[in-house]
């Protein structure tokens, strides 16, 4: 009988820790969507780019064209928002989904303004936390 109160304690603990760290999580990619933010609005791509997984396997995803690479991500950027292309950036709609305790997905809204034609749309986001925190390991963008 001892055996399975003690059992069912630590399955009610873990349980009851769950939303807890998954509501540490969300605030922590809210953060880090945030920094992306206020990095992009300041013109420091390298900031912006801070985030993104440093790695070859990092995946950008737009319409039909795929992207692997960090330094394939930030040539792209600094190729397609140079000069008057950068504009000013927002998210909104966002929708952080736990998965596990190191994985994450969000689902939101981007808009760039400024620039001769607002430019917005869609995306999707897989993050993974890493030692040095969340950082996203796929984009995909619309």
């Amino acid at each position: 009988m001892r055996k399975s109160a003690l059992g069912l304690f630590i399955i009610l603990a873990l349980a009851s820790s769950l939303p807890a760290r998954d509501s540490r999580a969300v605030q922590d990619i809210q953060k880090v969507l945030a920094d992306q933010v206020a990095a992009w609005n300041a013109r420091n791509l390298e900031d912006f780019m801070a985030y993104y997984w440093r790695s070859e396997s990092l995946t950008f995803q737009s319409g039909p064209n795929r992207l692997r690479g960090w330094q394939t991500m930030l040539d792209r950027y600094k190729r397609n928002y140079a000069g008057d292309k950068w504009g000013v950036l927002s998210f909104s709609d966002l929708e952080v989904s736990v998965l596990a305790p190191d994985a994450a997905y969000v689902l939101g809204r981007w808009k760039l303004e400024g620039t001769a034609e607002p430019l917005g749309g869609v995306f999707t986001l897989v993050f993974r936390k890493f030692p040095e925190g969340w950082r996203i390991i796929h984009d995909h963008t619309s």
